[in-house]
């Protein structure tokens, strides 16, 4: 039994407890999910807890049960990395070897005025910083000035905020896009240069769901290259399409929250395809780890969970939901980085509920690609191994 549907859904810096290199990151101890529990003893994450999320790992409020109706587990990073693109390329079969560049004290100066005289605006910031706290700081004097505010994190980010009503939007993706193509080659190689407008005044503004990534195309093919070249059709939501440069991708659908990823997928659901639906739900990570703020991101995974039963209710007996994760983002972790984590990995199809188990932990990311690989007969990635077998031999 193969399966004609799967739909991939992230949910974006859900990790599961510190991978054991974590201490070269500054990362020893994280552990996303089970901190955020400890924040919110009432979490209330029923359904979630009925696919076997509490039988990964010790989680409280989350007990284990005897029949889980998903198969779960849980899979380790090798890629040298632990942002959002390291993430994704490798769930999609490609290890990532090399660390894309970060710039913890702020961006060269001759980059910066290469960028300023090309686009013909003055920039401030030029730091790591939070994006809120970054807009609050500058955002008057932007609004004043008309410059740029760039900033960057312990990611591999060329961040670029502006104030709509002083720097209109197409003139701000022009600006990403100067941006993208000064720093695609040594010595400037960036993963990502993000769009960051916002709206309102000072001790009021907001970023909008404007938001564009400019991500670099995936050095090496992965699986939706594969899927695309033999026709079946690859699908994404969310900030997908941007991850991977629309490489291997037919249909994209942005999003502006978490709830409207989730329901741009149901939707897709119920229309007939041939192949893989990608979903990212960003909001975990960009609203709730980044900002600290475990009380809001249980809020947000109680709201994925009481979408889940709509979600499973379009999986037929000829599909697979899995639902996973890039990397974590423990709240409760020094500083607002990313954390270096195991990620979670739950498999759905109804016709395996009774039988549904344990598939331990995986040694890269890559098996997810390698299964999806097995599945539709396609070229199999260069790293991961396949755990189809496990699914269907029942």
């Amino acid at each position: 039994m193969n399966f004609e549907r799967v739909c991939v859904i992230v949910l974006d810096s859900v990790g599961i407890g510190s991978l054991p290199d974590a201490d070269q990151f500054g990362d020893d101890g994280t552990h996303t999910l089970r901190h955020i529990c400890e924040q919110s003893p009432n979490i209330n994450l029923n359904n979630l807890e009925s696919l076997g999320l509490g039988n990964i790992d010790h989680l409280p409020s989350i007990n284990p049960v005897d029949h889980p109706k998903a198969f779960h587990g849980k899979m380790a990073e090798i890629s040298v990395g632990k942002d959002t693109m390291t993430g994704h390329w490798e769930l999609m079969g490609l290890e990532v070897k090399v660390p894309f560049q970060v710039f913890p004290n702020g961006f060269p100066k001759e980059l910066i005025a290469r960028f300023e005289e090309l686009t013909g605006r003055k920039v401030l910031g030029n730091k790591p910083a939070s994006g809120t706290a970054i807009i609050e700081e500058f955002g008057k004097e932007q609004k004043k000035t008309g410059a740029w505010i760039v900033y960057t994190s312990a990611d591999s980010v060329f961040q670029i905020a502006a104030h709509e009503e002083v720097i209109p939007l197409e003139e701000l993706y022009k600006g990403c896009e100067i941006a993208r193509k000064l720093t695609l080659e040594d010595p400037y190689v960036v993963g990502r240069v993000i769009a960051r407008p916002f709206i309102g005044e000072a001790g009021r503004f907001e970023r909008t769901a404007n938001r564009r990534d400019y991500a670099l195309t995936p050095f090496g093919k992965t699986l939706l290259e594969h899927l695309d070249k033999d026709d079946y059709d690859v699908i994404s939501v969310g900030k997908i399409n941007d991850i991977f440069s629309g490489v291997g991708i037919q249909q994209s659908y942005p999003t502006k929250s978490n709830s409207h990823g989730i329901q741009t997928t149901i939707e897709l659901l119920k229309d007939s395809f041939h192949g893989l639906l990608f979903t990212n739900l960003v909001d975990f990570d960009a609203l709730y780890g980044h900002r600290r703020d475990p009380h809001g991101y249980a809020k947000a995974l109680e709201e994925f969970d009481q979408y889940l039963p709509a979600i499973m209710n379009q999986i037929g007996e000829k599909d697979l939901l899995v639902i996973t994760a890039d990397h974590g983002n423990d709240p409760t972790h020094v500083g607002t980085d990313h954390t270096r984590e195991y990620v979670p990995i739950l498999i759905y199809n109804p016709l395996l509920e009774r039988v549904a188990g344990d598939i331990g932990t995986r040694n890269t990311f890559a098996d997810l690609a390698a299964t999806l690989a097995e599945n539709f007969n396609v070229k199999q990635p260069d790293i991961g191994e396949s755990f189809l077998d496990l699914l269907i031999q029942k």
